[in-house]
């Protein structure tokens, strides 16, 4: 697919995209922006990202997904602010940050902590950009000798594991995904272009927006729930006067653990639908059992910082892998993501490689330079982004509120498409009550018009014949993966049952 100047073009054909003032000042903004997101508990790139992604509508490419990028980045960084300073994760995948955050900040040390988390989040995120402009075009080249039969079990495949894999019972997850499967058959059929389930409106003969229904379940739902909680006071912190700017003295004392985490965090990214949290997890359970004196963890030691942190920032990068090359996504802030490219007539996959190869290009340095930002903003500002934690509840409330509503009405200027909002921002705030996690409904959603599109059209081409499934190794593969997927909550209990008899 690449030849070597083409791929030298890749690399470098985003430079004029980029370099110019007003992407630079949104990649300033959004970075900002999304350490705020990360360092408020409850809030998340998940929230930030939704609630920004319909503003950006009206903006090029460039500056969309400067803002939406430096959101993502910016957040999973900055939920390490708050896990050291109140021992509260900013974002799910800083709870394991907090471990040995915390202690050292109650011993205070919380400037060498935020430090440590810094340099270690910068370095692992770096390291995942540059894996991603280096896999992700050979992977581009390979999905575009797959055929329809692979689409299909790897998009099924996806929407397995994060049923899995999400919080509470596998069997709610797989709920949750089928709900957004089953979204997604609104509007015309892809084949026939027969409409079905519309009831006569207009406004979804197509089919849902996307936008409304990851804002609400993310965003509104997120309101209420702020609402409910009546604790409005605000939250103490542990004071630090500066953030250490000698920890990457440290950092490469320990640089065979930031590699190790960078290298995880780039792999379990790059899985679909895991993401930071699994990352950071499987990295601080790894340095803590390979280390001679793992009594240290959980009270103050660095590598429990390290570790965590250079993963759960390397699966940003790692994210974007499957994003980019094959349009499925690498947790639900790609799933996102996917929105916003469609939002701008950009469709994800190996062909925007070819037809627009300057947006991924653009999007490889705006990765690169949103972590060189976080880092400075870390290192000299972390002091007063630690102060957002003490922001009254009713002005956050409000704040996520306004943009959420705004947002999606601009996308079409439809009162309608706010009504969905409403309606899906309660829809999740009940499953979030009833313990029925969200993310699987909203990749099932993303990922359903692919999935039936693909099992349609492999059906077309192979006149009928369901073994074609089995005919392909990848295909095989990926449907075995899946099955083998949803039947291990059943075969863990067999596997246990004899222990438990004994």
């Amino acid at each position: 697919m690449f030849g070597s100047g083409e791929l030298l073009g890749l690399y470098f054909d985003g430079i004029p995209l980029v370099f110019q003032f007003n992407v630079l000042l949104a990649l300033t903004i959004g970075t900002t922006i999304g350490i705020i997101f990360g360092v408020i508990p409850g809030l998340s790139a998940t929230i930030g990202v939704a609630i920004f992604t319909p503003l950006t509508y009206t903006m090029s490419a460039p500056v969309a997904f400067a803002i939406l990028l430096g959101i993502y980045c910016g957040s999973v960084y900055g939920g390490s602010i708050s896990a050291i300073l109140i021992n509260i994760p900013g974002t799910a995948s800083s709870v394991m940050t907090r471990l040995d955050g915390h202690p050292l900040a109650l011993k205070g040390e919380a400037g060498r902590a935020i430090g440590l988390a810094t340099t270690s989040s910068f370095v692992g995120g770096i390291i995942s950009v540059f894996l991603l402009a280096f896999f992700a075009p050979k992977l581009a080249s390979f999905a575009l000798q797959l055929s329809a039969q692979e689409y299909f079990s790897i998009c099924l495949f996806g929407i397995s594991v994060i049923a899995y894999i999400s919080e509470g019972s596998p069997i709610k997850g797989l709920i949750s995904g089928i709900l957004g499967l089953l979204l997604a058959t609104i509007g015309t059929d892809p084949i026939t272009a027969y409409t079905r389930f519309a009831f006569g409106k207009a406004e979804i003969v197509g089919g849902f927006e996307v936008i409304p229904i990851m804002v609400g379940l993310f965003g509104i739902s997120e309101v209420l729930k702020m609402v409910e909680n009546k604790n409005s006071l605000p939250l103490k912190a542990e004071k630090f006067s500066r953030v250490k700017i000698n920890s990457f003295k440290e950092i490469l004392k320990n640089i065979t653990t930031v590699i190790r985490g960078s290298v995880i965090g780039t792999f379990i990214g790059a899985v679909p639908a895991t993401g930071g949290t699994i990352a950071a997890i499987i990295s601080y359970g790894l340095e803590k059992r390979i280390s001679k004196h793992p009594e240290t963890f959980g009270k103050g030691e660095e590598r429990g910082i390290i570790g965590p942190e250079s993963a759960n920032n390397a699966a940003t990068g790692g994210a974007m892998i499957p994003m980019l090359t094959l349009g499925i996504p690498g947790d639900v802030v790609t799933a996102i993501l996917i929105g916003a490219l469609m939002l701008h007539g950009l469709a994800p996959g190996p062909m925007l490689f070819e037809q627009n190869p300057e947006i991924v290009s653009s999007i490889f340095i705006i990765l690169l330079l949103s972590n060189i930002l976080f880092l400075v903003l870390g290192l000299f500002g972390a002091k007063y982004f630690a102060k957002v934690v003490s922001w009254p509840k009713p002005i956050l409330v409000s704040m996520i509120l306004c943009l959420a509503i705004v947002g999606t009405f601009s996308v079409r200027n439809s009162l309608f498409d706010v009504w969905v909002l409403v309606i899906f921002g309660l829809i999740g705030y009940i499953m979030n009550k009833l313990g029925i996690p969200t993310a699987p409904l909203i990749l099932g959603f993303i990922l359903g018009g692919m999935v039936e599109q693909y099992l349609r059209q492999s059906l077309v081409l192979s006149f009928g014949n369901i073994f074609s499934f089995f005919s392909r190794p990848i295909s095989a593969i990926s449907i075995g993966l899946t099955i083998l997927t949803i039947l291990s909550p059943y075969i863990t209990k067999v596997i246990k049952l004899p222990r438990k008899q004994k």
